[in-house]
């Protein structure tokens, strides 16, 4: 609800993963609840974008639009003020990477499994999950959640929503094995959920409670201008690969599904409808990030992090003046252009 009582427009959101790329997210939903334009129903996240998502909604719960801002703000602060990368940094801008020191750590990294050279599994980003967000209050309502992880006995998606939200979810869902224990949540192991979605769509239209509208909020890349050289290059690449490939599929069955009933005559199921219905918008974050290095999604240095921020609030505000008055009209994006790169 507005001050004067009307009704804002429903949305959902589908925030992608991508590390420390997140906070540029962090500026879009800033951007977005700063406007207090509208009212957020559902929101899916994998990875970043979970914990992003969660952090919206238990500062909604707690203190509407401006809780929620604060929330996202106490949270990438203190993730940014929590390492000394300067430390393990150099260059500026674009040109931003770790130093030779932090990537012979890294690559010590790939020679050992986490329990081997962190037996004790000391982990910074629980113990500020557990400070900064109320799961009893995520649990009791305010906007749905699909948190994304990856079942890591069977590659499948597994989608937690409120009533089994837990600190545990949320490291699952941001959970890159080759760095962190596997998280075990019921005797079940789970990895980052950008393995098998990034972000998930389907349980937004699953959801009958879900709004018509879904805001895409995407960080990686859908087209590279370049072929990749160098062991460095080609392993990035083949990550970024692997997190694109279960979204982009998802478009494009969506946009196949929805091809197929448009002009059905016969009644439709209620997925159907809401298939039918579905009205999707784009923050694309691929412009900002592109020229990144990919390790600097391990990079979570406050004035980064900061920078990130500033690039989403830019984004969002350039959607809000251009697009955003399509929300409850019409499209802003076509998914099978944008499953092909073209949009």
């Amino acid at each position: 609800m507005t001050r004067s009582g009307m009704r804002r427009p429903a949305l959902n959101l589908a925030l992608q993963g991508g590390g420390a790329h997140g906070a540029f997210t962090w500026g879009v939903l800033d951007a977005l609840l700063e406007s207090e334009r509208f009212d957020f129903a559902a929101i899916s996240g994998s990875s970043a974008g979970a914990i992003n998502a969660a952090l919206l909604a238990c500062g909604s719960s707690q203190g509407g639009p401006g809780g929620a801002r604060a929330a996202l703000e106490r949270f990438w602060t203190a993730l940014g003020s929590h390492i000394p990368f300067e430390w393990l940094t150099m260059g500026l801008g674009d040109d931003l990477a770790f130093n030779p020191l932090a990537r012979m750590m890294l690559r010590f990294s790939q020679w050992f499994a986490p329990h081997e050279f962190n037996p004790l599994d000391h982990n910074p980003l629980r113990r500020l999950l557990q400070e900064q967000i109320d799961f009893d209050a995520l649990r009791a309502g305010g906007p749905r959640l699909a948190i994304a992880a990856t079942h890591v006995n069977s590659g499948r998606l597994k989608v937690f929503g409120n009533e089994s939200l837990s600190v545990d979810v949320l490291l699952a869902s941001a959970c890159l094995p080759t760095l962190h224990h596997t998280v075990v949540i019921d005797g079940e192991p789970y990895w980052d959920g950008g393995y098998s979605a990034n972000p998930a769509l389907l349980p937004l239209l699953a959801d009958r409670r879900s709004a018509a509208d879904t805001l895409l909020v995407l960080l990686a890349p859908r087209q590279y201008a370049r072929m990749p050289h160098g062991a460095a290059q080609i392993g990035e690449r083949a990550m970024d690969i692997a997190f694109q490939a279960p979204f982009l599929r998802e478009l494009q069955i969506l946009d196949e599904l929805k091809s197929s009933t448009d002009g059905r005559w016969w009644p439709r199921t209620g997925i159907d409808r809401r298939i039918a219905a579905a009205r999707w918008h784009l923050v694309d974050g691929a412009p900002a990030l592109a020229q990144l290095h990919g390790e600097t999604r391990m990079i979570a240095h406050l004035p980064f992090l900061l920078r990130l921020r500033d690039a989403g609030r830019t984004a969002a505000q350039a959607w809000l003046a251009e697009d955003a008055a399509n929300v409850g009209r019409r499209s802003g994006i076509r998914l099978g252009a944008l499953a092909q790169g073209t949009s």
